[in-house]
């Protein structure tokens, strides 16, 4: 269902920036980061094969209709609360699947980023930072593909699986890491077009058209050389490396029955192809599930979209356990903020970042915790305030890393995290 009722703020547009031009400047990136890990725990941690998938619930998921529900009070809406596989927990009936997974997962129900913008929300809990004109940080997942990522591997290190748009980069997300780190948007799962042979061009016409590019910049490169041209060159041979293996995008090849069980729909395929590129190498991969801005029948349509969420993300969590990825794998499930207490006169919710849960589990994370509290009605936090900040520590020590530490850009020492926050150790395995 298209969500007519959305606000249709900027944070829903989707980049169009293709994959080469993307990629052409990446060595610009190539930051130090010295500080953040040691030569050897550097090495020790890539071995480890660490992953993190992020389930981005675009336009705010409704927090009493998903993690902390409120039921028989006026702002708790129509639905009940369910028991789940923990012992006291229990979370919206919409979430039934999900519910016998709980014991795998860390619910944090008291997360607030203090504003009610789509663009100011993503960014807060994209980047741990809030927004700043005097400077722009890297997203979660170029941080993550640039210190946990392979510099050989054949795949971008960040994918981003999205329901619409174009495929394509997004330089916006790797900050001053530069493109190389930049988000690859997979629009409907989809490669970037530029990546695969015209039906008009021979493979052997396009090995020697490649033949005369790899010659002219072999000649360029012995005279004029820089970080630029390196990129240039480097893209192009990942791209060519990418199209060798175009049937990572071929869903067929999985089992029937397991293609039912994901679903049909773009998020069962989407999630279905994140749990693929995780598998072959990708370092950070994000699906995002949209049509959460409700306020207009906010009700009908999380029973809607949560019907699609609840099944498909239960049998991904399933699946990454029983293939042995979980626990090297970095679950999140988070929105950029939630819904408000009040419901409007058109049954809906509104934007509401003053509280609101994020769920994560696997790689480092203490499944069944329940951490934070909010009132009876949900119109504030009465334990345990985190925020976008607090999220992006937790991230990073529960991948190993130390966020605390520096890289260096220009010359100037930058904390990876915000030094006025701290892993929510309770989380932490």
């Amino acid at each position: 269902m298209n969500a007519t009722y959305a606000c249709n703020s900027p944070i829903h547009a989707i980049s169009r920036r293709n994959f080469l031009a993307g990629t052409a400047a990446g060595a610009v990136g190539m930051l130090g980061f010295n500080d953040m890990l040691s030569p050897a725990n550097a090495n020790e941690i890539r071995r480890q094969d660490k992953r993190v998938l992020v389930i981005f619930l675009a336009g705010g998921v409704s927090q009493f209709e998903s993690w902390d529900p409120k039921p028989g009070v006026a702002t708790g809406g129509p639905f009940q609360a369910i028991p789940t596989a923990v012992p006291g927990t229990h979370i919206s009936e919409l979430l039934p699947y999900t519910a016998r997974q709980a014991h795998h997962l860390a619910i944090v129900r008291s997360v607030t980023v203090l504003t009610d913008d789509h663009g100011q929300g993503a960014y807060y809990m994209q980047t741990g930072r809030r927004q700043s004109p005097a400077e722009r940080f890297p997203h979660l997942g170029s941080a993550v593909a640039k210190l946990l990522g392979n510099e050989d591997s054949p795949l971008p290190g960040y994918i981003h699986v999205s329901p619409r748009g174009e495929s394509g980069f997004n330089r916006n997300d790797s900050a001053f890491l530069g493109p190389r780190y930049a988000s690859v948007t997979l629009a409907d799962g989809n490669p970037p077009a530029n990546l695969i042979r015209p039906a008009t061009l021979t493979e052997l016409a396009d090995q020697e058209r490649n033949d005369l590019r790899d010659r002219l910049n072999t000649r360029f490169a012995q005279t004029r050389r820089s970080a630029d041209t390196e990129a240039y060159t480097n893209s192009y041979a990942q791209a060519m490396q990418v199209m060798q293996r175009r049937n990572l995008f071929d869903l067929s090849q999985e089992p029937t029955y397991l293609r039912d069980r994901y679903g049909h729909h773009e998020f069962g395929r989407h999630c279905l192809l994140a749990r693929r590129m995780l598998e072959a190498g990708v370092t950070f991969t994000k699906v995002t599930h949209s049509n959460y801005d409700t306020h207009h029948e906010n009700f009908d349509f999380h029973i809607e979209q949560l019907g699609e969420f609840d099944k498909t993300f239960a049998t991904l969590l399933e699946d990454l356990e029983q293939r042995g990825m979980l626990q090297k794998t970095l679950v999140v499930v988070m929105s950029e903020f939630g819904r408000t207490p009040t419901i409007n006169r058109n049954y809906g919710r509104d934007h509401w970042g003053r509280s609101f849960a994020v769920a994560m589990a696997g790689c480092g994370i203490r499944g069944g915790a329940l951490i934070g509290r909010t009132n009876e009605t949900g119109t504030a936090i009465a334990d345990r305030q985190v925020n976008g900040g607090h999220l992006f520590h937790t991230y990073f020590r529960a991948l190993g890393l130390n966020p605390t530490r520096n890289f260096h850009h220009e010359g100037r020492p930058i904390p990876m995290a915000d030094p006025a926050a701290a892993a929510i150790s309770e989380v932490l395995a």
